[in-house]
């Protein structure tokens, strides 16, 4: 098209300068000059660029990055080195937030990439969204030796007896620990109850007669170990 458009010019022109009046014919620059135009045309290899390129170009770019996969958040959600608990908090994704989907470790864990660097976060707290099944399986670090939690501190306890029906009402309180699986509460050297991590509370109703007594420690543990807090003696 851009040739044909030269050369109608050129002849155009070669046209126009032969019916001057006055004239029989061009004179010997003005056809040498269209000729050279025309002769030009001819020979420009360059093609006429469509005048869409540019915008199919960038719809297809728009296309592709659309299509990454990416995960949301409707609540705080730790991002750790690893896909567990066992691994260090590498930073919190706030509600709302947006980042992009880099690995998917089975069952349940996604690798993400964030502004503090690259981290894994539980699946349960991630709406995926984008080309999920393009997402590569990868490996996952090798788990932290893990350490027993520190001893548990008890903060507070209440004992309130009923003499009439000789039970007594107990409740212990204590700071929560890092890294625990869960608590044990012992009464008297025996296990009486377990509970989940993150507890920092127990009550209960037990017969205990005037004058009696009865020993209460908390244990926190998990895979590495356990400790334990003091033993607090109780009595009515």
């Amino acid at each position: 098209m851009k040739k044909l458009f030269y050369f109608l010019i050129a002849a155009s022109f070669l046209f126009s300068a032969c019916n001057l009046p006055g004239s029989g014919s061009p004179s010997p620059s003005v056809a040498t000059a269209a000729a050279l135009t025309v002769q030009a045309a001819l020979d420009d290899p360059s093609p006429l660029a469509s005048p869409t390129a540019a915008n199919n170009s960038s719809g297809a770019s728009t296309s592709a990055a659309s299509s990454n996969p990416f995960a949301s958040f409707e609540d705080v959600t730790n991002c750790r080195t690893g896909p567990g608990v066992n691994y260090e908090l590498v930073t919190q994704i706030q509600p709302g937030f947006s980042v992009e989907i880099v690995g998917y470790y089975p069952p349940s864990h996604w690798l993400v990439s964030t502004d503090a660097g690259p981290c894994w976060v539980a699946g349960e707290f991630v709406t995926p969204s984008g080309s999920v099944s393009a997402i590569p399986t990868v490996t996952a670090p090798p788990t932290p030796k893990a350490n027993a939690p520190e001893n548990v501190s008890l903060q507070k306890w209440d004992i309130f007896c009923d003499y009439a029906t000789n039970e007594a009402d107990v409740t212990l309180s204590w700071s929560d620990k890092e890294d625990e699986t869960g608590y044990r509460v012992v009464r008297n050297d025996v296990v009486i109850a377990e509970l989940s991590a993150n507890t920092t509370q127990f009550k209960e109703k037990i017969t205990l007669l005037s004058g009696q007594t009865a020993g209460y420690s908390i244990i926190a543990y998990n895979t590495a170990g356990s400790n334990s807090s003091k033993t607090i003696v109780l009595g009515c």
